[in-house]
């Protein structure tokens, strides 16, 4: 089993919920990210998701565009974002999951981007430019190397493509609450509920839920949902404003909101 599967299988056994990370690599500089990942692992974070800055993040509201911005004008490349990989190995273990547009990763070389990255301990990539249907030849690399290429569903996925994504799917689905991109919003997280226990008639693989989650309570009521939940512009914002303290203790918060709720 990978880092990803197993950490995932040590928390359904514990019948916790998975509490996933959206850091964006190069914020505001390498150093600061790694603190950062690791005070996360402490304050209660399950799996991180690095994002790798790019110059159009078309899923991504206006908080991790601005992340991305600082970090590309700091000078991050993906070559860079991968030493910050190795360096996070020295110390820990936490399930590392890039997520990125596929401009970048086709232009560093898709085979190469996989073999370099699990050779620095990344334990799979996000892709959310990349549709189901177009993703045949890199599903079949990332299988071949036992690396995790995500798939997506939506409140608009369909049955039959519901049936198919859930076939092929890998490490976790990433469930979209809403229409739109990233950011802190008010959600019925019923709606991808309803997805969500579609979803679960077609595959065993996690679910988590992700796009708008900003509080405690909100990540109670979307993890009631799914497996595991997606936490990304309301812990980048506080570390944009320079508030490390307080994004540390967001995490903490929703970790304990999720383990009183569903531990």
């Amino acid at each position: 089993m990978t880092r990803l599967e197993n950490r995932f299988a040590e928390l359904k056994k514990a019948g916790r919920k998975a509490l996933i990370i959206y850091i964006t690599a190069g914020m505001p500089d390498a150093a600061g990210t790694i603190e950062a990942i690791r005070r996360a692992e402490e304050a209660g974070a399950d799996i991180i998701e690095l994002g790798l800055p790019f110059s159009d993040p078309m899923a991504d509201g206006p908080v991790i565009q601005t992340a991305s911005v600082v970090a590309l004008q700091h000078g991050m490349t993906l070559p860079k974002v991968l030493d910050i990989v190795r360096e996070i190995r020295k110390t820990s273990q936490i399930p590392l999951v890039a997520m990125g547009y596929i401009n970048q990763v086709h232009h560093y070389g898709f085979e190469k981007f996989v073999e370099d990255a699990l050779a620095a301990g990344m334990d799979g990539l996000i892709a959310p430019d990349v549709p189901h249907e177009e993703a045949g030849e890199m599903r079949k690399i990332s299988a071949a190397h036992g690396f995790h290429l995500m798939e997506f569903i939506t409140p608009g996925t369909t049955g039959e493509r519901m049936e198919d994504t859930c076939a092929e799917a890998s490490g976790f689905i990433y469930c979209v609450s809403n229409y739109g991109v990233t950011g802190v919003k008010e959600i019925d997280y019923s709606i991808i509920g309803k997805v969500c226990a579609e979803a679960r008639k077609h595959t065993e693989i996690p679910l988590a839920i992700g796009f708008g989650i900003g509080t405690p309570e909100a990540a109670a009521a979307a993890g009631a949902h799914a497996d595991g939940v997606i936490v990304g512009s309301a812990v980048v914002q506080r570390l944009l404003d320079g508030k490390k303290d307080e994004a540390m203790g967001l995490i903490a918060d929703m970790r304990k909101a999720l383990d009183e709720s569903f531990g």
